[in-house]
């Protein structure tokens, strides 16, 4: 299937490594261009130059998501040199299950207000697009019990309240807005690896909770995202689409 995406232009945060650097893989992929940012400016600079091999347009910069200046610039910057923006992908999280205040206000800061920002900055770019898409990344932690009465749950499930509403709010203007809620996904080197190093009790008795058998990869979640943020999903709009091999047990209506 064409997802006619190719020459469109896509704002990825936190996309480097992980979900968000399957993101940009598969949009670059299918034409797209692509904007991305993460903290560390070398990260950056290679991402870049492995995208471009794609045939598209990377651009890319260091970005503290928190700093409002920092993620204005981005954004700016991005829109000038890729001709516009069509598709928002808020993806960067603080992660983590550190429920300390530091820990609320962390998850807070990058979560749910970073997304609520690049919101604001890319609509009017958005709203110039003719297939003006945001697809926000937020986790099946949001659904159910899940690690505890950790911040990461809490403000994943504050974006899916956000990006249902926010669809009601932008459907006038053209712009779509949809979810994506990851099960356990298992990246090279990311979370899921980590404890199945340090805590393989956790691990194995997590994926024995998932009636497919296994963990899903970035590129799955990736095919989502880009199908989601295509025109060929031209009339979903406040939809959240759950990925997780059966592992959230609440029936799906």
């Amino acid at each position: 299937m064409d997802l006619e995406l190719t020459g469109k232009v896509a704002l990825v945060t936190g996309s480097t490594k992980g979900i968000g650097r399957a993101i940009v893989e598969r949009f670059a992929a299918e034409g797209c261009h692509v904007g991305i940012c993460a903290r560390n400016e070398g990260e950056v600079t290679q991402a870049v130059a492995e995208l471009q091999k794609h045939g598209v347009k990377v651009a890319g910069s260091a970005v503290d998501v928190a700093s409002a200046d920092s993620m204005q610039a981005w954004i700016e910057h991005c829109a000038s040199a890729l001709g516009g923006i069509d598709i928002f992908v808020p993806n960067v999280s603080a992660g983590g299950a550190d429920a300390s205040e530091d820990g609320w206000r962390a998850n807070f800061e990058v979560d749910m207000l970073a997304t609520w920002r690049g919101v604001q900055l890319a609509t009017p770019y958005l709203e110039q697009s003719d297939a003006g898409s945001i697809v926000v990344i937020s986790s099946t932690a949001a659904l159910e019990a899940f690690a505890g009465a950790v911040p990461y749950s809490a403000l994943k499930a504050a974006l899916l309240n956000y990006s249902g509403n926010l669809a009601q709010d932008m459907a006038p203007k053209g712009i779509r807005v949809n979810a994506v809620s990851p099960g356990p996904i298992f990246i090279d080197g990311g979370a899921w690896d980590n404890i199945k190093q340090a805590m393989p009790e956790i691990y194995e008795g997590t994926v024995a909770a998932i009636p497919m058998g296994r963990m899903g990869s970035g590129a799955e979640v990736a095919d989502a995202v880009a199908f989601l943020a295509s025109p060929r999903s031209s009339f979903t709009t406040g939809t959240n689409m759950v990925l997780d091999g059966g592992f959230t047990k609440r029936l799906q209506f």
